[in-house]
């Protein structure tokens, strides 16, 4: 087994540290290297060398240096704008599409949402957004060049919204990725970009705001796998603050179930063993990086479905014992709602 310092971004590490991606692998949190979820996934597309301010507040008066905007209040400004989407809307050069990329390749929940378009302007969107899919892994960069893009165009779309906040984040501008989320987030009306939201706050130094907004919405009416993310994210809040065991309190959560698998289980594990390190507590750190190991095997070798997969196995019955123990859970970490959740 690979010693835990080859184990990609650790809870504490600020967002962006080694940005691979976007949302998940290397295990160990919602930050930079964090294993992506389908939620965090940009429905399509892209970035390159945006030539937009996008830095500029969406809300200030314009009125003296933007045509038709002479003599109007900054209330009638604001107004005729409610989403903020004058942000995306400044000189841009559009990216190249190949034709191979077709509308179609979108996923179908994505393309729902672009209907209210017209089928000119949908289609050229959703191009776009295919791009961000395909190359917000290897090319961030210019994944968000076509985010921009889409987002010129289809401003008040929430998927659309979401692709800029995610690829923002990804190249590291955490200013404008919490904006986005909070445009996503008033016209979806979805908390499911909180952990990414708490750490964007993370990533512009602010733990404490971090915090803050992660109590603001009741853990439990968050989807399950949100919950693990959002815990793993305060977790490195509370690292950033130097509160080592508030962080492994953290999370210390009904999902931190040894004996089983899920497909958050393993960044959870890493994000338990690196603060468990942290503290000093290498031996039962060890146990817990072992554990990701196998959800991760387990997971591999699943079906693809997305049912729970039992990976406890016959010379593991100390390691839970001492997980047990660890965790104070009496055995049961998930509790009585032990429930797996389905997409």
């Amino acid at each position: 087994m690979s010693d835990s310092g080859d184990r990609g971004k650790r809870p504490g590490e600020k967002p962006g540290g080694n940005r691979p991606e976007a949302g998940r692998p290397s295990r160990g949190g919602p930050a930079g290297d964090r294993p992506r979820r389908d939620g965090d996934r940009p429905a399509g597309a892209g970035r390159g060398r945006p030539e937009a301010d996008l830095s500029r507040n969406p809300r200030e008066n314009r009125s003296g240096d933007r045509p038709g905007y002479q003599g109007r209040s900054p209330r009638e400004v604001e107004d005729r704008d409610p989403f903020g989407t004058k942000s995306v809307r400044t000189r841009h050069d559009d990216p190249e599409i190949p034709e191979s990329v077709q509308p179609q390749d979108l996923d179908r929940v994505a393309r729902t949402q672009l209907k209210t378009l017209s089928k000119e302007n949908a289609d050229g969107v959703a191009r776009h957004l295919a791009m961000v899919a395909n190359l917000i892994e290897t090319n961030p960069g210019l994944a968000h060049a076509h985010a921009v893009s889409a987002a010129r165009r289809a401003g008040r779309i929430a998927v659309v919204r979401e692709t800029l906040a995610i690829t923002a984040y990804s190249i590291g501008d955490f200013a404008l990725a919490l904006r986005e989320l909070r445009t996503y987030r008033r016209i979806s009306g979805k908390d499911d970009q909180l952990p990414l939201m708490v750490d964007s706050e993370r990533g512009l130094g602010r733990p404490d705001r971090a915090l803050e907004l992660g109590r603001s919405v009741p853990r439990e009416s968050l989807p399950v796998e949100v919950q693990v993310q959002l815990a793993i994210a305060m977790s490195g809040a509370r690292l950033d603050l130097g509160q080592t065991d508030a962080a492994l309190d953290e999370l210390k959560i009904p999902q931190l179930d040894p004996d089983k698998a899920f497909s958050w289980s393993p960044a959870l594990f890493d994000a338990y063993a690196a603060v468990l390190e942290d503290l000093g507590h290498e031996d039962e750190a060890e146990e817990w990086w072992q554990r990701s190991d196998r959800a991760m095997n387990a997971l591999g070798a699943g079906d693809g479905e997305d049912d729970v997969i039992e990976v406890v196995e016959e010379d593991f019955d100390e390691d839970v014992d001492a997980a047990d123990e660890s965790i104070g859970t009496g055995g049961d970490p998930q509790g009585e709602h032990a429930e797996p959740e389905r997409d």
